[in-house]
Parts: structure tokens; sequence; C-alpha cells
């Protein structure tokens, strides 16, 4: 094996003291766009869903008046 592939597979080493306990910010899961995805789960098929709708009433819906 290449040295590259072993110093791959060890763990990150921290000069900080306190980089390794600050390190879990960083994390993807606590990323701007993670926390909104959260915020409004089933926003997107629900956007989907409502505008096939408008789409099928817009063009195969009859079109009566009401007066």
């Amino acid at each position: 094996m290449s040295k590259l592939h072993v110093e791959a597979q060890t763990k990150p080493i921290y000069h900080d003291p306190w980089a390794k306990r600050e390190a879990w910010r960083k994390h993807p899961i606590f990323s701007k766009t993670s926390n909104f995805r959260a915020m409004f789960p089933g926003l997107g098929i629900a956007t989907v869903a409502f505008a096939a709708y408008c789409t099928y009433e817009h063009f195969f819906m009859d079109k009566k008046s009401h007066h």
C-alpha cells in the first residue's frame, strides 16, 4: 500500500486543542440547506401536486360560469 492510502484511513490530526470538540459544527447535517429542508418536510411534493392539479383544472375542467 502506498503511504498516502494508509494516511487517509487514520483519524485527522488536530493541532488546536479545541478543534476536535468543535468539529461537529462543520458536519453536513448542520448546514443551512439541511435545516431548511427539515423545516418544511413534504413541501416539494405538495408544490408539485398542487401545480399538477392547477394545470389539470385549467386545461381539462369545464368552464361553467356561475352567473
